[in-house]
């Protein structure tokens, strides 16, 4: 019996659970603003919604008339005989709070990931990864979000501009889309699960200074930005690194204290300067220590 499983949670982009997203190989893919479906076989074509299996007289926005239209239904039927145990997660793409999509992609189901039953994991999902899912679906000629980039180490400027190209399923001349969704395959969060990040442009303008910090408002780098790139430069970190290898040699078990010295340093030695040259301003720690562990993993990445 396969029954229904629920979706992942997507974090958003800066927050603790996915701190260490951007570090390693990372796919950029458009976020589009539908509601969340899902489809998977158990004795026959089963559909989810976000929250709960859907049936006849309890469908979703008429996902489940959709996908069991016989005509719609016959490649997923074909898909789940050659993959019984994947489940297609995707976007039934109807009227939300975008409304610039062009008028040919309403009420289309787009994939946007497929999992593979197990249980080796706790939500006895396991993640396949896109240039594997992509063909699989691809043989079936069933739609799927598109990657947009795949980059190692993405800068938030890199993050930024991208969001700002997403204008997929966009009418032309409408503007960019929801925002990005950032999948690194081989990061886990510090709960052990394998979490994707969002950045949605709305939101992203209006409270990303205050809950994020590290990226440019209105043309400016936050202050926590500006700190990082002028005082924690790649020579005070190599600096800081070489004095902890000179007291205790390396082991692996030492970063957690790496990590630490670096930052307790960067307070001790430039709290004065920080003060001076940027005229007192507000400072927001967490934000802070954020930004300094991804640069020192940037800078170390062999360490890491």
């Amino acid at each position: 019996m396969r029954e229904f499983k629920a979706y992942q949670h997507i974090v958003r982009y800066g927050l603790d659970e996915v701190l260490d997203i951007g570090f390693g190989k990372c796919h950029i893919f458009p976020k589009i603003d539908g509601t969340n479906a899902s489809v998977w076989d158990n004795e026959g074509l089963n559909c989810g919604s976000r929250k709960r299996h859907l049936s006849i007289g309890s469908d979703n926005a008429g996902f489940l008339a959709h996908i069991t239209d016989p005509v719609i239904a016959e490649k997923y039927i074909k898909y789940f005989e050659k993959h019984p145990n994947h489940r297609l997660f995707g976007e039934w793409l109807v009227p939300h709070s975008l409304k610039t999509y062009r008028g040919d992609t309403w009420k289309h189901f787009y994939v946007f990931d497929v999992t593979v039953d197990t249980k080796n994991v706790e939500d006895g999902m396991e993640y396949i990864q896109y240039e594997v899912y992509k063909e699989y679906l691809e043989e079936f000629g069933i739609d799927y979000i598109p990657c947009m980039a795949v980059i190692t180490n993405p800068t938030h400027d890199q993050l930024i501009h991208w969001m700002g190209l997403n204008n997929f399923l966009i009418e032309d001349g409408k503007g960019a889309g929801e925002g990005i969704v950032i999948k690194n395959y081989g990061y886990r969060s510090k709960y052990g699960r394998q979490t994707w990040a969002k950045i949605v442009s709305a939101e992203f303008k209006e409270k990303h200074a205050r809950v994020m910090g590290p990226c440019e408002l209105n043309g400016k780098l936050s202050v926590e930005e500006r700190i990082v790139d002028k005082y924690c430069t790649e020579s005070f970190i190599e600096k800081e690194y070489a004095k902890l290898v000179l007291d205790l040699g390396w082991e692996t078990k030492y970063i957690p204290m790496l990590l630490s010295k670096i930052f307790h340093e960067l307070i001790d030695e430039e709290s004065w300067n920080f003060i001076k040259n940027f005229s007192y301003p507000v400072i927001n720690y967490k934000t802070l220590r954020s930004m300094v562990t991804i640069k020192i993993k940037q800078v170390k990445q062999e360490l890491f």
